[in-house]
């Protein structure tokens, strides 16, 4: 099974971004995750359209976008039009969840859900056969640098066992706090892709720190 390393641009220099940019595309990262933010359904918020566009022109990898927003609905087609290839919502902001993994998928996109920390497994017992990947937070969203919550072992567990219970094909991700301490032992209970932003951005040698991380992963 792949296993996927995918840096977010959210701890990335703005400043510096196309550089930035390049330096993903030369390692051997596999996505870009890009978290989008609206200052409601977390209290932050992160870059929109313009930014995700200007950021598609120079990106050569697949674009992750995880919109932590209200009504994602009213955004999906933009959201395709400026690139995105996986298109991941919130269990939590998604009244209903079904219509909108389908719109998604009518865009051509891979679509995805992601749970917050509070959030249980089984609620994507009805779902989980239509997703492309579901997206467990380990941390609580809206802010960059936070630790890892120890539970997310045991919810990656129970997410696996529903997965081939159901004989779903998604993929589950990991994004909060992901380190070269906790990757190994995520891979080995059945995280497929990992979000890494701060401990690849403030590493003293990014390219370095993500070539480590896919290796540890692949164990």
């Amino acid at each position: 099974m792949n296993k996927f390393i995918a840096p977010s641009l959210l701890a990335a220099d703005f400043g510096n971004l196309q550089r930035d940019i390049e330096m993903i595309n030369k390692s051997e990262a596999d996505w870009f995750h890009i978290d989008v933010m609206d200052g409601v359904f977390v209290p932050n918020i992160s870059f929109g359209m313009p930014v995700i566009k200007a950021i598609k022109k120079h990106a050569k990898k697949t674009m992750d976008v995880h919109l932590m927003i209200v009504d994602p609905d009213r955004f999906i087609e933009d959201f395709k039009n400026v690139g995105a290839d996986i298109l991941t919502v919130h269990y939590e902001a998604c009244p209903h969840l079904h219509r909108t993994i389908q719109a998604i998928k009518a865009q051509g996109m891979k679509a995805g859900v992601s749970l917050n920390p509070h959030t249980p497994i089984a609620v994507l017992e009805d779902i989980i056969a239509d997703l492309d990947l579901v997206l467990i937070m380990s941390v609580n969203p809206g802010f960059g640098g936070q630790s890892f919550i120890e539970n997310t072992y045991k919810k990656v567990e129970q997410l696996k066992s529903l997965i081939e219970f159901s004989s779903s094909n998604a993929l589950i991700e990991v994004d909060g706090g992901v380190t070269d301490e906790n990757i190994e032992k995520l891979s080995n209970v059945g995280v497929d892709a990992f979000v890494a932003g701060s401990f690849v951005f403030k590493s003293k040698n990014p390219s370095e720190t993500i070539s480590n991380l896919k290796k540890l992963a692949s164990k």
